[in-house]
């Protein structure tokens, strides 16, 4: 079966190069193209089964990380990246927390891209890593507990030990985040820092990159 993406971008230019870019993910892929919000909502509810969405912050229609929102609540099912010139930190915070599962800058290479989209396909969370370091380096500056921000010899701080533990136990974000008391998207940006730190691509080499390690010994 053909993997079918919804392609939500007002800029006919880059949705050709996309297409290229896009085409290279699987043998069959059906691009579904939208030039606005609306349209991109039009298109997923006209066509069921779609696998991945990547979309704009900025085209007619959208209201920002708010479209995010919308999406999600509306299909959840659906894995949605965002494609943004932005590269502010609270853009990506938003947008990770409003349902999320990546953020790739539109000046990212074609080799970047695929390997960004390969991951959320996966099931994985992706942000570029110049921005991860930038947002992770903020959320532990205002953490109150110094001890968390200290990373251990794989780059790994106490916080993102716990949310690999918890990889290990197959928990899904929304159960770490309320086992943690943190936010979703909070939690999402952790699995990130957990993947770059450790060099895979899936919550599944996390966890046997952890084993390997000896990261995930039990305890007792």
């Amino acid at each position: 079966m053909a993997m079918t993406i919804l392609l939500a971008d007002d800029h006919a230019l880059f949705r050709d190069g996309m297409r290229y870019v896009l085409q290279q993910l699987d043998k069959q892929v059906d691009i579904l193209d939208a030039s606005s919000f609306p349209e991109a909502l039009q298109q997923v509810e006209s066509h069921p089964g779609v696998d991945l969405a990547l979309m704009d912050l900025n085209m007619p229609g959208s209201d920002g990380a708010a479209s995010v929102r919308i999406f999600h609540l509306r299909h959840p099912e659906i894995p949605l990246v965002v494609v943004s010139g932005s590269d502010q930190r609270d853009d990506i915070e938003r947008v990770m927390e409003f349902g999320a599962m990546g953020f790739v800058s539109k000046m990212s290479s074609g080799k970047v891209m695929l390997s960004a989209l390969r991951m959320v396909l996966d099931g994985g969370v992706y942000l570029p890593p110049q921005l991860l370091q930038q947002t992770m380096a903020a959320m532990e500056h205002g953490h109150m507990d110094k001890r968390s921000s200290r990373s251990n010899e794989f780059g790994l701080t106490v916080r993102q030990m716990e949310v690999l533990r918890h990889l290990a136990e197959g928990k899904p974000n929304k159960d770490i985040a309320r086992e943690m008391n943190l936010a979703e998207g909070t939690i999402k940006i952790h699995v990130a820092a957990v993947f770059q730190s450790l060099h895979v691509n899936s919550r599944l080499e996390a966890v046997r990159a952890g084993q390997r390690l000896g990261l995930l010994q039990q305890e007792g």
